[in-house]
Order: structure tokens, then C-alpha cells, then sequence
């Protein structure tokens, strides 16, 4: 009956990781990043930030968003930077 619960909870546990989704700070998750994708999807692909900073501004009546959102795994870095909430421009560090 234990052995049975146990095998269950571990199952449990491994379908809530893959639900949980992110891949995480690798190479692969780096190059599925491309210009024009929104954080919601670059999330998919990385999982949440590890740090974010967002910048606002107003041009010509428009209001601008942006920011810089970044994703650690040890010495690993991936700096996602986003204008008008979508990718502009992506870097890595450490891989």
C-alpha cells in the first residue's frame, strides 16, 4: 500500500515539473528566442525571469513599454531585452 502511494506522489510530482513548464537556461531554450515573440511566449520557452526591469515612456502620444528581463542557471545568463512587448534583442553569457 506505501510502495503504492509513493510511486503515485512521484508521479504526481513529475507531471507537475513538465506541467510547470520553462525548459530553462540552455543553448536550445537560447536559440527558440527570436525577434518579435512576447514575453508570455519567450516565458514558455524559459520559464519565469529570475530578474526583470521595465522601462516607460511616451512618444508622439504612444506610450512605449519595455524592458529587460533575465533568466540564471549558475554561471549561465540569457538577457532578453523587449520594446513595445515584444523581443528586440537577446544575449547569453557563460555557455
Amino acid at each position: 500500500m506505501k510502495t503504492a502511494i509513493l510511486r503515485s506522489l512521484a508521479v504526481i510530482a513529475l507531471l507537475i515539473i513538465v506541467a510547470c513548464g520553462g525548459g530553462g537556461v540552455s543553448q536550445e531554450n537560447y536559440d527558440k528566442v527570436k525577434t518579435g515573440m512576447t514575453l508570455e511566449e519567450v516565458k514558455d520557452v524559459l520559464g519565469e525571469p529570475t530578474e526583470s526591469s521595465s522601462i516607460g515612456m511616451e512618444a508622439m502620444g504612444k506610450k512605449l513599454g519595455g524592458g529587460v528581463h533575465t533568466w540564471k542557471d549558475g554561471s549561465k545568463v540569457i538577457m532578453i531585452t523587449f520594446g513595445g512587448d515584444k523581443v528586440t534583442m537577446k544575449s547569453k553569457n557563460g555557455f
